[in-house]
């Protein structure tokens, strides 16, 4: 039976032990506190969700413990957790430092990181996020050439050396969400590539074999080439990141690159045409991704109309064959499926059980890549 790398956004918000996140969630449980007082004014569209294990503590080991042996004995054996440095020092690293690194059974699960290096705004507070995430940057995510080398060796002295750290190649995974936010912070195209060099070598130097870096590609996206002038001269992601040296791609979410308003099925359509079209733009270095859904109303007052409907555990499951009948006809550098998400409670695209689908969206991993040749015949 071929093995799958089954690898699922962790969002670490579900926690207090942060000091940060009082700003957003004064409660003291992080973004539970919206998931728990959900306004929903238009139950004709969805319903509100309601965890089945709890408004647990997602930093305490004893928790990750119970996540990791749900997510393992269903199939998902990858948590990429997003991880975030703002105003010179990391946020929301609790519930990896603190859950998944400390819990006894962390050799059951892989683990990597993804640079979620957007800007912090009011999109995370209900009180004050308007219909859109709005104008009011809390925190910068771009990061100058000095912020730039502490993250550096951060990673690779408390992350990449991990012995559970996902690799490709035998090379540490690394995935950075803002392709733009990075060349910005560093001066430049030129100089990103040459910071970038740079990471390589200190991983290098500190015995991983190198770097395996992975770009978030979003949709048909053009940048621009100089990234801190207004000039006319764009490129598209991939060529970008062919320039920068970026060694590969996936996706973050199914909204970033394809129409959700409407039918799951329908959005998957799109969805497995654009994992064909990546594929070519990255000359076979592109890793497809699945989302569970998409509705982050929980998150506004005003409601939002761009959700996805009918994303059922059973039509989860039949997109699930199809990503996985693209990566046994697909040759590619790992056989990695990114899933949005682990715990995206507040985007409403989540594995983690609820009341109204219990273990549905796990067990339907379970049912395509857990099954040996055998019973599919």
């Amino acid at each position: 039976m071929k093995n799958y790398d089954i690898a699922a956004y962790v969002w670490p918000a579900f926690t207090g032990d942060e000091p940060r996140t009082r700003i957003f969630w004064p409660e003291g449980i992080g973004e539970w506190q919206t998931v728990k007082n959900e306004i929903r004014d238009y139950p004709q569209f969805s319903q509100k969700r309601k965890p089945l294990w709890g408004y647990v503590n997602e930093a305490d080991p004893a928790v990750m413990e119970a996540q990791i042996d749900a997510a393992a004995d269903h199939g998902v054996n990858v948590f990429i957790y997003d991880w975030y440095w703002y105003d010179g020092r990391p946020f929301l690293e609790q519930c990896l430092n603190d859950g998944f690194l400390k819990a006894k059974n962390n050799h059951r699960m892989r683990f990597y990181l993804m640079w979620a290096n957007h800007d912090a705004n009011y999109c995370w507070d209900v009180r004050n996020a308007a219909e859109e995430c709005g104008d009011t940057v809390i925190w910068r995510g771009a990061q100058d050439e000095k912020q730039f080398d502490i993250i550096c060796d951060r990673l690779i002295s408390n992350y990449f050396c991990h012995p559970q750290y996902y690799r490709i190649d035998g090379k540490p995974v690394f995935q950075i969400y803002d392709i733009d936010n990075l060349i910005n912070g560093l001066g430049g195209v030129e100089k990103t590539a040459q910071k970038l060099r740079e990471f390589r070598r200190k991983c290098e130097q500190a015995g991983l074999g190198g770097l395996y870096l992975l770009v978030t590609q979003w949709g048909d996206v053009k940048h621009n080439l100089s990234g801190v002038d207004s000039g006319a001269h764009t490129i598209d992601t991939a060529g970008l990141a062919a320039r920068l040296g970026f060694d590969g791609a996936t996706n973050y979410q199914y909204c970033h690159f394809v129409a959700v308003n409407r039918d799951y099925n329908e959005t998957t359509d799109d969805a497995e045409k654009m994992w064909r079209e990546f594929y070519d733009r990255y000359n076979g270095k592109y890793f497809p991704h699945i989302s569970v859904g998409w509705d982050n109303n929980p998150r506004y007052r005003k409601f939002r109309i761009d959700i996805v409907r009918n994303n059922t555990p059973e039509n989860f499951e039949k997109a699930l064959y199809r990503i996985k009948h693209f990566v046994d006809t697909h040759e590619t550098d790992a056989p990695l499926i990114t899933v949005n998400s682990w715990n995206e409670w507040t985007e409403t695209s989540y594995l983690e059980p609820d009341y109204e689908n219990g273990y549905g969206y796990l067990e339907a991993i379970r049912n395509v890549f857990c099954r040996t040749e055998e019973e599919f015949l």
